[in-house]
């Protein structure tokens, strides 16, 4: 998905309702408990938790909130089971499609995902056989009627910081870091009051698939609907020129 196209989906999920809210912070909290286990409650000392943190804070999940699921995946460290698995395949036209999942139970999520590729004419593909297409990439993006700094000044911020790029897209600002660098320049705009729609280290398709076919069309959004309905996918990314 491009820039503005991925910040249009966000805004319609954020205000579609609270069960979406829900989920969100659900698999956020499992973040949370995964990147506690792996390297300390420490947010300063902890890399991927502070990645976790920032997604948090994009996604209005509350401080407290934050600080709660941290105290408590430190205090149960030991009953944290949950572990990170990625599927590859392909959809209807060719589409390549990645789910990340996090799940306390490998086999019926591996079972779900491939149950989903199925229904939408998809198939299962093996490890590599479509990551190759894609960039690991920090995003961040930026409401422009919620952000006060022009273009120009915003882009002096977050290129001090360490990000690679800022795109001006038609109503959001779409800023490109390196995973590495994600955590500083999230910081650098928490400094400035900026707040972000979508902070998070993504998978970003190094080119896009237009489709033209309404059956292949109808079998990508069976796929997706299904993976985006499973508790245990974290993230589906995809390069559908939607």
């Amino acid at each position: 998905m491009s820039g503005h196209s991925k910040f249009a989906n966000i805004k319609h999920k954020k205000e579609k309702n609270d069960a979406a809210k829900g989920k969100i912070f659900t698999i956020i909290g499992r973040e949370i408990a995964v990147a506690v286990k792996e390297g300390g409650p420490d947010v300063a000392n902890n890399f991927k938790l502070a990645q976790v943190v920032a997604k948090a804070k994009a996604n209005n999940m509350p401080n407290d909130t934050i600080e709660r699921g941290i105290k408590k995946a430190a205090g149960d460290v030991d009953n944290v089971n949950y572990q990170y698995n990625t599927y590859e395949g392909y959809g209807p036209a060719g589409v390549a499609v990645i789910v990340d999942t996090l799940t306390d139970n490998p086999n019926r999520t591996a079972a779900d995902v491939r149950a989903a590729f199925s229904k939408g004419n998809g198939n299962m593909g093996t490890p590599g056989s479509v990551s190759f297409m894609f960039d690991e990439k920090g995003q961040i993006l930026i409401d422009k009627e919620e952000c006060s700094l022009s273009a120009d000044d915003l882009m002096m911020i977050v290129l001090d910081a360490g990000a690679e790029d800022l795109k001006d897209n038609e109503d959001s600002y779409e800023i490109l870091t390196a995973p590495d660098d994600f955590d500083a320049v999230c910081k650098a705009l928490e400094a400035e009051g900026i707040e972000t729609v979508s902070a998070e280290v993504t998978k970003l398709p190094q080119n896009y698939v237009d489709v033209t076919d309404e059956a292949a069309i109808k079998g990508l959004r069976i796929i997706l609907d299904k993976l985006e309905d499973n508790d245990d996918v974290q993230a589906v990314y995809h390069n559908w020129n939607e």
